[in-house]
């Protein structure tokens, strides 16, 4: 008998793998959205935070258009990006402790860090559109799965 099918009937008893509607497991595939969410969270909070740094201590590195940025100039944005960066971390990690206040807080920030990267677009488009789409990411997995985060995930 294989290691694997050993497994199985160690664990189940009947010799068949957990069938994909067993609870446990599903709710184990929702908790992975969640850390998921958390994850891309800190990590995109960590990039904006980064990218604010840049537009205020070196004001060359982005090439505006003619028509300039939307709203604030450089300055104001990069205090924006710092800002929300800073926090977009602090609510990412957060998320992890399954907290409803996080999860209100991450879809928030998520959608703020989506609507400034599309202001900043024209700054640089290229990583503003990987943002917003990973920030969409973001609001989707917690929306979705958010609820799920009140089970023991650690």
């Amino acid at each position: 008998m294989s290691e694997r099918a050993h497994h199985w009937t160690a664990t189940t008893g009947s010799g068949q793998p957990p069938s994909p509607s067993d609870p446990a497991i599903a709710r184990s595939r929702r908790a992975g959205w969640i850390w998921f969410a958390g994850s891309i969270t800190v990590m995109a909070g960590m990039f904006t935070l980064v990218e604010g740094l840049v537009a205020l201590f070196d004001r060359n590195y982005y090439v505006l258009s003619p028509s300039g940025l939307l709203v604030f100039d450089l300055v104001g944005w990069g205090w924006i990006h710092l800002i929300v960066g800073t926090l977009a971390v602090i609510a990412g990690g957060a998320l992890f402790s399954g907290a409803t206040w996080a999860r209100v807080v991450t879809v928030a920030l998520a959608g703020i860090n989506a609507l400034g990267q599309l202001a900043f677009l024209s700054a640089y488009p290229v990583w503003g559109v990987v943002v917003i789409g990973l920030d969409v990411l973001v609001i989707w997995a917690v929306l979705v799965h958010g609820g799920e985060a009140t089970y023991e995930i650690w």
